[in-house]
């Protein structure tokens, strides 16, 4: 009987240490299920985070895309220009050679090239080249419109013709703000010779009909005179001449009389566009005219695509392209008050590019 009692005993004090187990497995096994359901929802919410941010960083990267180092030079000099607006760097071009310009492309091997803008029209004859027994070729592109800003301030500032250009074709380089270390066959040594030589002996021709019959005309060469001593592949070895143009005498006198003025900065920065560095100076020119009148204007696309767009194929290409070069532009002239509307621009009352010497430099008489 006892040993029958200490059997129950040991039984029933058995009974709950199992139980307790059982609980303490059904307790890990619970804790278990809870933490994969947690793991699963941390895991759910960690992906979403990833796509969120994934989402957010594509579309930062279409927002914010990368910023070339043009993009830098563009957004350094408006900086400049908004912090100091008054400390320019005057630079002038010729009101024809605004309101027709130099082609953007090469135009090829053709007789003559010509841009119309309405009742002017300007064309541009290449010069010869007597030993290869060849044209010369077009003057084109951004680095002639450069060397026209320089040479046309120049004229202005010394009030002379001659125009000395220095021994060292990388001192030279350097006024223009060009690169004078790239070397090879696309330097802008190699360019810059060559395009100076195909601007100074090419002849230019600005035409203007009126309506009642009566034409005028002007054939003149920017430079019929001038010696390079300059070998582009030593571009910093001075040579034993300086170097120098004669601006013929139409020409200089057109430079002088009606100079528009812009800020060598922006040009700087806008130089790899020759498309961009036209539209500037035509909306300081176009910029003066509605504050002085005090009246917008409204440019169509197609009398825009006559004037600066000859090489493109279409409006709506030509529109495009504008506009873009267009917000370049007031990055650089940031008082330059522009809409885009339906057929074209509008230009609203603006302050010029430019506020030094106003009254002298605005002279901008017509044709």
């Amino acid at each position: 009987m006892r040993k029958f009692l200490t059997f129950i005993f040991e039984k029933l004090s058995k009974k709950p240490k199992e139980n307790e187990s059982q609980k303490t497995v059904f307790k890990e096994e619970n804790e278990d299920h809870k933490s994969q359901t947690k793991a699963k929802k941390v895991s759910k919410k960690r992906k979403q985070k990833e796509e969120k941010d994934k989402g957010f960083t594509n579309l930062s990267q279409e927002i914010l895309p990368s910023i070339s180092p043009q993009k830098m030079k563009l957004i350094s000099v408006a900086g400049d220009i908004r912090l100091d607006p008054d400390k320019t760097e005057a630079a002038f071009m010729a009101r024809q050679l605004v309101q027709a310009t130099l082609p953007h492309k090469n135009p090829g091997d053709v007789p003559a090239w010509s841009r119309k803008n309405g009742n002017l029209t300007l064309t541009l004859r290449p010069g010869w080249n007597r030993k290869k027994d060849k044209s010369i070729g077009y003057p084109y592109g951004t680095l002639p419109r450069l060397l026209l800003f320089w040479l046309i301030t120049e004229a202005i500032r010394t009030n002379s013709s001659r125009i000395e250009l220095g021994s060292s074709l990388n001192n030279f380089m350097g006024k223009l703000g060009l690169d004078t270390s790239r070397g090879g066959k696309r330097s802008d040594a190699k360019r810059i010779k060559e395009q100076m030589i195909r601007l100074f002996r090419a002849t230019i021709s600005f035409e203007h009909s009126s309506d009642n019959g009566r034409d005028s005309w002007i054939d003149m060469q920017v430079a019929p005179k001038g010696m390079l001593c300059w070998d582009e592949r030593y571009p910093d070895q001075p040579a034993l001449w300086e170097s120098y143009i004669q601006l013929g005498e139409d020409f200089f006198n057109a430079a002088r009389s009606a100079p528009v003025p812009v800020d060598m900065r922006a040009l700087k920065a806008l130089k790899r566009s020759p498309l961009a560095l036209d539209l500037y100076a035509w909306a300081t020119y176009t910029a003066y005219q509605t504050q002085k009148t005090k009246k917008e204007r409204s440019i169509s696309w197609q009398l825009l695509h006559e004037q600066f767009g000859a090489e493109y194929s279409t409006i709506k290409n030509f529109s495009n392209k504008v506009w873009k070069a267009l917000l370049k532009v007031k990055v650089v002239y940031p008082e330059l008050n522009i809409e885009r509307v339906h057929g074209g621009i509008k230009v609203l009352p603006s302050k010029p590019a430019i506020t030094t010497r106003q009254k002298k430099v605005f002279a901008m008489n017509k044709i």
